[in-house]
């Protein structure tokens, strides 16, 4: 068994090492919370729940008690009931398409890009998330289909400190962290510089629409004698 160390908590780590469908819950969760915070969910539902996460089990809950348990505090998620309906949603697709067994997604793939096509099709994982996992599946728990790197670029890159899929301690946690910081920083500044061009073009028919206003009004303003 690959030892995962996302949430920094070593019970929680256990869980999601222990489980794969406590992985997949937890990588649903990461979104919109720190990614410690989301990947301590799935741990805290199965205390919660009473027993080890399985899909079936889930897949047939009462969605009114299964939110209750995402709601109960702390709350699992910023959106505690809209995840939930996600987790349970994940979970029957997994039931439905793969016999309750979540390993069977990534187990016999044909290709990497079959990989990625399966994850990607799981409720919460869009393309960005589908490369993070198959990255995450490449780099800690040994699933290597030929191509895995490149389908899961950059996340698949050694090395490249820029998900989950490379932290495996406190220090590689903290490098993420780092990066995505900067990355959030990157962004807030073309969104000011974005914002400052938008308030100088928008400015510009204002100038102009003044100008013309002033040269009417000079104009109006010659006498008669001056027309001729």
């Amino acid at each position: 068994m690959t030892e995962l160390h996302l949430s920094q908590d070593p019970e929680s780590d256990r869980v999601l090492s222990e489980s794969s469908l406590a992985l997949l819950v937890g990588m649903v969760l990461d979104q919109q919370v720190p990614l410690e915070w989301a990947f301590a969910g799935p741990a805290e539902l199965q205390r919660r729940l009473g027993s080890p996460l399985q899909a079936a089990s889930i897949a047939s809950m009462d969605p009114e008690e299964l939110v209750r348990a995402f709601a109960g505090k702390p709350a699992l998620h910023r959106y505690p009931a809209s995840m939930a309906a996600r987790v349970q949603e994940l979970c029957r697709l997994i039931v439905d398409r793969y016999g309750g067994d979540p390993e069977r997604i990534w187990q016999g793939v044909s290709s990497a890009s079959d990989l990625r096509k399966r994850i990607k099709e799981l409720p919460g994982f869009g393309d960005h998330k589908a490369k993070i996992f198959v990255a995450l599946l490449g780099k800690q728990l040994g699933v290597r289909p030929e191509g895995w790197e490149e389908v899961s670029a950059p996340f698949g890159e050694p090395g490249s400190f820029r998900s989950v899929a490379d932290i495996t301690d406190a220090d590689s946690l903290a490098r993420v962290r780092d990066f995505k910081q900067a990355l959030k920083a990157e962004a807030a500044k073309e969104r000011e510089a974005g914002g400052t061009a938008q308030a100088g073009d928008a400015a510009k028919p204002r100038r102009a629409a003044k100008t013309a206003g002033t040269s009417k009004a000079a104009k109006g303003s010659r006498s008669p004698a001056t027309t001729k």
